[in-house]
């Protein structure tokens, strides 16, 4: 009846009724205002199969993203009446699943590949609306604009580009009316949000590919301003562009499409496509085995201004974070990328797992997201979930009211969340929460809010979340340690911070960096490393990472009386690894009177322990065996945990 009433009065306040949702009635004025035709019996498809394959074609990695998704919920759709569709950021069906029945009466309104469903074409449905507000919609039966949908119910939910989070496309459950449920919406919320998480990894494989077909071409070393396009035109990475150097540098973000798909890009039509004040020096093709990758652009910039190191990242943080400017140093692939990422990730509100061994300098990335936010000021808050308690943690994070427990302060305490209010949160070692206390941070996370301990009131905040764990989370799931549904929300982007081993020649980069550090801190004149002792720095694997290379610089500048760092001086583990005693040498263990296998099993251990710093726990994952069944060893061949030698 209100359906009726407005589409014969065009009035939303005729029409309004206790049975009408806020925002159907806005929808349907919308529509109306378009003079989309409420009689109409069917949405239109687009006629020319050509330009539905290109379509298709141009969305290629949102339908990769959606496969394994739709592949997961296509045998529950056939016996549900049910049909899933995969809509581009026009509205067009460019993929369809489900039920063959229901498949087959969609397409008598084209609710099937090619159909447009944008609230221009068809007013108020699933799609179009889902794509018009960008939030989850479910509309059913009568709340449909046009008179011959309303045979069908959906629910639809945008799909957006983890790093700008632009709505590109819509994901929607559609069916007769009696498969109604207002919990459809969870569904295809957890479908987008899965195909989310999948276009973040595409892109971050192409940002690798990308940047590693740059690196291996003869372009990578020329002192140039440059922008790594991919072969749509999108710049997914940027050198020597900033605000310094180029006063348009924020018409030149990554994630932005700066040119037309690069195939078929003809390089006279440059100069119009790019901002004012900004000139190109060329476009280079890249290859990486064999494979058309991208494009580098080559940009022209005043010598005049101030040029960024290409090897290392000054970020200036907040005022609370930190007295010292923060430093990356690096040049290589991998750790490009990752900061690269971090930088897009701070633009989109999403929640962030970063994700690394040990000391690889996780806290580094979380500070450079909150120095990315553009909130003066903003507070930005650490919290290591390994170092409190299970009790107390809730009262941590959430507060607590007075009286709330033993021992409570008088008159409560805000927790960590409403402290973070405004700015970021970052949660160490979040693979060490509790269990129980997981569903509590998945709806602070989903409801933007909190309960203080002991308190019934709703506490609005406004907090971007950064996770940190050196654990396998997935792992952790298997294991029933970690809650699946909060991994999928806090890993909306995750970085995966590489270890030092795979960092090339940043590890002497670093030992530079460090060492100019400690000869100011130290008030000595910078030391030199000797090339032996440098190849053996070089060589050592680093299980402590970049907090073990900066611990080893820091000893170096205490402990080293001469002005050149030979092996000698060096820390005891790093020549332990390289230059071991003869009795713990598997070579004269296997050729000498020793070679029994309980001398080479000894061995083994001692070895394992001093290269994991006597962490028992990496030792037996390392060795293979338990922890009860290294102690025992441990105990048979008298091996002391803390030197790695026999008493």
């Amino acid at each position: 009846m209100a359906w009726e009433t407005f589409v014969t009065s065009g009035h939303p306040a005729e029409a309004r009724s206790d049975h009408v949702r806020d925002d159907i009635l806005a929808s349907w004025l919308r529509s109306m205002e378009m003079g989309v035709d409420a009689a109409t019996l069917a949405s239109r498809k687009i006629s020319d199969e050509d330009e539905i394959a290109l379509r298709r074609q141009h969305n290629a990695h949102l339908r990769r993203a959606a496969s394994a998704a739709f592949r997961r919920l296509e045998p529950h759709l056939s016996d549900a009446k049910s049909i899933m569709l995969l809509a581009d950021d026009q509205g067009v069906i460019i993929d369809a699943i489900g039920d063959a029945s229901v498949l087959d009466d969609g397409q008598g309104i084209h609710l099937e590949v090619g159909g447009q469903w944008n609230e221009k074409t068809v007013g108020t449905n699933g799609i179009g609306t889902a794509l018009k507000t960008g939030k989850p919609m479910y509309v059913h039966a009568a709340e449909h604009f046009v008179e011959g949908v309303q045979a069908w119910t959906c629910a639809g939910a945008p799909i957006r580009n983890p790093f700008d989070n632009s709505v590109i496309g819509v994901v929607d459950l559609s069916g007769p009316p009696d498969i109604f449920r207002r919990h459809n919406i969870a569904l295809v919320l957890a479908a987008a949000r899965e195909i989310e998480i999948a276009l973040a990894e595409q892109q971050r494989q192409d940002r690798t590919q990308l940047l590693e077909a740059f690196l291996q071409s003869k372009y990578s070393q020329a002192d140039n301003s440059v922008l790594l396009l991919d072969r749509n035109g999108r710049i997914l990475f940027r050198r020597g562009v900033d605000e310094t150097t180029f006063p348009s540098s924020d018409k030149l973000l990554v994630g932005q499409k700066l040119l037309p798909d690069l195939e078929a890009f003809n390089a006279k039509d440059l100069p119009t496509l790019l901002p004012p004040n900004v000139e190109a020096q060329g476009l280079e093709r890249l290859v990486l085995d064999n494979d058309y990758r991208g494009a580098a652009l080559f940009l022209k910039c005043d010598r005049s201004l101030r040029r960024p190191e290409i090897g290392a990242r000054r970020i200036q943080p907040r005022p609370n974070v930190s007295e010292e400017p923060i430093h990356i140093v690096c040049a290589s692939p991998k750790m490009l990328e990752a900061i690269e990422l971090a930088e897009r990730a701070a633009q989109a509100n999403v929640s962030v797992l970063i994700q690394g061994e040990t000391g690889v300098g996780k806290e580094l990335f979380a500070r450079l997201i909150h120095s990315r936010l553009g909130r003066p000021d903003s507070p930005y808050v650490p919290v290591n979930c390994a170092a409190i308690s299970n009790d107390l943690i809730g009262a941590e994070l959430f507060g607590y009211v007075d009286g709330a427990f033993t021992g409570a302060a008088r008159g409560g305490r805000a927790g960590k969340f409403e402290q973070a209010n405004g700015g970021l949160l970052c949660l160490d070692e979040i693979g060490d929460m509790p269990i129980e206390l997981q569903p509590y941070l998945l709806r602070a996370l989903e409801q933007r809010a909190i309960y203080r301990m002991g308190d019934s009131k709703r506490r609005p905040v406004d907090v971007r979340l950064v996770a940190m764990t050196n654990r396998d989370l997935r792992q952790e799931i298997e294991k029933g340690k970690f809650r699946r549904d909060l991994f999928y929300r806090i890993g909306v982007v995750t970085i995966e911070v590489p270890p030092l081993r795979e960092r090339g020649s940043d590890i002497l980069a670093l030992l530079e960096h460090f060492s100019d550090h400690f000869a100011r801190e130290t008030g000595r004149p910078k030391m030199s490393f000797g090339a032996d002792a440098l190849k053996m720095l070089a060589s050592y694997r680093w299980p402590g990472n970049v907090r073990e290379l900066r611990n080893a610089v820091q000893r170096i500048y205490l402990v080293c009386s001469g002005p050149v760092v030979t092996v000698k001086d060096l820390p005891p583990e790093l020549r332990d690894d390289f230059d071991e005693s003869e009795e713990d040498s598997l070579e004269s263990i296997l050729s000498g009177n020793s070679g029994d296998l309980e001398s080479i099993e000894a061995s083994a251990i001692r070895r394992t322990i001093a290269a994991e710093k006597g962490n028992l726990t990496r030792v037996a994952a390392v060795l293979g065996i338990s922890r009860p069944t290294l102690y025992r060893k441990m105990r048979q061949y008298r091996i002391d945990r803390s030197v790695g030698r026999p008493d």
